[in-house]
C-alpha cells in the first residue's frame, strides 16, 4: 500500500481542512494509506518522510521554517511525488524561492476575484492525464501565474491573447510534481472534471 501525507493549514479562505478531507478520501479510494496533518512539523518527521510515496500540500500563504522546508524539498528530490491544487500549493510560503522552483509556478493575481466564469481547455486529448475529460467551464478565481518554462502544460485558460497554464507537471530531481490551479474551495474541487484531474495527478505523481 502506497503512503501519502496531506498537510493542511494557512489561510482559512481556501477551506484547507475541507479540501484536505476531499483529497484524503480520493487517495483512500485508490488504496493509499493516508496521514493527514495540520502542522508543518510533519515534514520534520524523518521516519514518516522516508516512507512516503506522495505529498499533498494544502497550505496557502503562511511561513515555513527551514527545518520544515528542507526535508520537504529533499524528500521530493529523492523521488517522492508531490501534487496539489490552487493556492494550497502555488501560493504557499511566498518568500521561499526554492519551494516555488520545485512547484513550477507561483500565483500573482486573480483578476475579477472569485466568481469569474471561464473555460479550461485541455492541451492534448491523448495524454493520460487529460484523455476523455474535455474542455469545461468553471466559475471561480482565475489564476494568473508566473510559470517555470520547464513545466509540461496539460490545460490552459485564456487571458486575452495569453494562454495561461491551469494544469502542469514537471520533475524535481527524482520526484514528480503535479499542479492544478483550480480548487479555490471545496465545491470547486468536487466538480467532476476537477476531481478527475486531481485523481490522475495524484496517481501520476506518486512514487511507483
Amino acid at each position: 500500500m502506497r503512503k501519502a501525507l496531506i498537510v493542511w493549514g494557512g489561510w482559512d479562505g481556501h477551506q484547507p481542512k475541507e479540501v484536505a478531507a476531499i483529497c484524503a478520501d480520493l487517495l483512500r479510494k485508490e488504496d493509499f494509506e493516508v496521514t493527514v496533518s495540520d502542522t508543518l512539523d510533519a515534514y520534520k518527521d524523518a521516519g514518516l518522510m522516508q516512507q512516503l510515496d506522495l505529498i499533498v500540500p494544502v497550505w496557502t500563504m503562511g511561513t515555513i521554517e527551514q527545518d520544515q522546508l528542507r526535508p520537504l524539498l529533499d524528500t521530493v528530490h529523492a523521488g517522492c511525488g508531490i501534487a496539489g491544487c490552487h493556492g494550497g500549493m502555488s501560493d504557499s510560503f511566498r518568500n521561499e524561492v526554492e519551494y516555488q522552483y520545485m512547484v513550477g509556478g507561483q500565483w500573482v493575481a486573480h483578476p475579477g476575484n472569485d466568481g469569474v466564469l471561464y473555460e479550461v481547455n485541455m492541451i492534448d486529448s491523448e495524454d493520460p492525464l487529460t484523455q476523455g475529460i474535455g474542455d469545461f467551464e468553471v466559475t471561480s478565481e482565475k489564476y494568473y501565474m508566473h510559470i517555470d518554462p520547464a513545466v509540461k502544460v496539460h490545460a490552459t485558460t485564456s487571458f486575452g491573447d495569453v494562454k495561461m497554464p491551469v494544469v502542469w507537471s514537471k520533475t524535481w530531481g527524482e520526484g514528480r510534481v503535479y499542479h492544478n490551479t483550480l480548487g479555490h474551495q471545496a465545491n470547486i474541487l468536487e466538480i467532476p472534471q476537477v476531481l478527475e484531474l486531481m485523481r490522475r495527478g495524484f496517481l501520476w505523481a506518486a512514487r511507483s
